[in-house]
């Protein structure tokens, strides 16, 4: 799982390609996480939030338990589809998912340190508690290393597949 080993044969490739699944896994425990936290604690924090935007506008107000069923829905479907991926990728690696995983991790980091950025330069204060904001850069940081060494390893298992194929 380490990016700058080398991968001499092709089981090397191969659990070196399997690093990015564990990272998809990783990703999948993270967002249940966040889905046990949407559901308790953070409804009420996201209901407030939704009340102070929508405290000039009365008829939009009942939307905010909607948006929050909406969101925990989106997320478990979003979660199914990561743990699909993450399966596909254990069972026969490819590069395609490590490079789509590699992809969406920079722009979530991206993403989520400008957020920061913006929050405190206009002295916002974030909805999410700081365990969860700080909490999901780090697992970003950790999944972004293991889908680096995933393409790697997928890419060694193509050359040793071609060389093989002479």
């Amino acid at each position: 799982m380490n990016p700058t080993a080398a991968i001499t044969n092709a089981a090397e490739a191969k659990a070196a390609a399997r690093a990015s699944a564990i990272a998809i896994f990783i990703g999948v425990i993270w967002g249940i996480i966040g889905l046990v936290w949407m559901m308790g604690p953070g409804a009420a924090a996201v209901e407030a939030a939704m009340a102070e935007a929508t405290a000039a506008s009365p008829g939009a107000a009942g939307m905010a338990g909607m948006a929050t069923s909406m969101a925990v829905g989106f997320g478990g479907f979003l979660i199914v589809v990561q743990l699909i991926l993450g399966l596909v990728q254990w069972f026969k690696p490819n590069i395609v998912i490590p490079i789509l995983f590699t992809v969406l991790v920079v722009y979530g980091l991206g993403t989520g340190v400008w957020g920061m950025m913006m929050a405190d330069q206009m002295n916002i204060e974030a909805a999410s508690p700081p365990w969860q904001v700080y909490g999901g850069l780090v697992v970003l940081v950790v999944e972004l290393i293991l889908h680096i060494a995933g393409i790697r390893g997928a890419s060694a298992m193509n050359k040793f597949r071609d060389a093989q194929a002479y």
